[in-house]
Parts: C-alpha cells; structure tokens; sequence
C-alpha cells in the first residue's frame, strides 16, 4: 500500500531520469594566417610601403570556430620591429572654464614637446580574438624608415581549454 508520502516522490522521480546531461562539444584547434600578401618561393611574404610615413596593411586567418562566446580564443601578436615616436605629435590643450572643460587638440609645431620622444610603437597590435565563426583580423602597420627591412612576426593563439599554438611570418618591406 502506497502512501501520500510516496506517491509524492514517483514525480520527482520520473523527472530526473528523463534530464539528459548536455554534451559538450570538444573544441578544435585548427590555426591559419592570411596576410593577403605575395609570398616567393623561399616563404617570405612582400610588402610594398606607401608613399606615406606609415603603410596600414590588415592581416586575417582562421581559429576553429565555436558554439558559446565563452570558448573563444585569444591571439597575440608580437613583432620583431618597433618605431620610435620623435616630436612630430600634436598636443592638447585644456581650457578650464567654470561652465564647461574644453579640450582642443593642435598638431602645430611641437619641437618643444620631448616626453614622447623615444615612446616605441609596436609594427603590430597585441592581440585579437576570434569570432564564433573563428575569423580573426589584426593591422600591422611599419613605417618608412624600415623600407628593405624584414619583419618576423609571430602569432600565439591560446584556445580557451589551455591548448596553444604559434605561427611565424616574415614579410619583406619594399
């Protein structure tokens, strides 16, 4: 014989048998670079720089792509080049009245600006992450003054279980 007592438990029950556990799906660690270069026959890419002091060039590749924002990877970039800001920035102005701050920005002769002076730029950002999709997009950027130069760069990806992997390129500055 059944009691109220039991027949309270039969639902509860019956409900966690039928739960199903979610599967987690492993994550891939595929890794591709893209630099949308020329590369030759010795695997050194080439970069032709503008006629401006900085060539802007934005360099792609592919993570293996996820399902949760949470599993998605991070890539840091390093370079082997960096520039050295001179005194050819501009400066801020500030004029602080008692009804609003007004902030001016002047790129009039700064020859009396020094504190930037040897203030290094990296030739690249430091780090990107994928899309869902596993796209990923980062701007390398050199400048004149390294024309015929070659530049390694390195990227790590770290995939959000721990793996990592890292890549080289060389690219040739003409």
């Amino acid at each position: 014989m059944f009691s109220m007592n039991k027949l309270i438990y039969i639902p509860l029950i019956l409900t966690l048998l039928s739960c199903e556990k979610e599967m987690v799906a492993p994550l891939g660690h595929e890794f591709e670079i893209d630099t949308g270069l020329p590369i030759d026959s010795s695997g050194y890419y080439h970069l032709e720089l503008s006629e401006d002091w900085q060539t802007l060039h934005r360099i792609s590749g592919t993570v293996s792509p996820v399902l949760n924002g949470y599993d998605l990877a991070t890539v840091y970039w390093e370079s082997s080049h960096y520039w050295n800001i001179g005194d050819t920035l501009g400066y801020i102005v500030h004029f602080n009245n008692s009804e609003n701050d007004i902030y001016l920005y002047s790129n009039r002769d700064t020859a009396y600006v020094t504190w930037f002076n040897g203030f290094e730029v990296p030739t690249i950002n430091g780090n990107t992450y994928q899309t869902e999709d596993g796209e990923i997009n980062t701007m390398f950027a050199p400048v004149k003054s390294m024309l015929q130069d070659t530049i390694k760069i390195t990227a790590s990806v770290f995939f959000a279980d721990g793996h990592k992997k890292s890549k080289d390129i060389n690219i040739i500055l003409e």
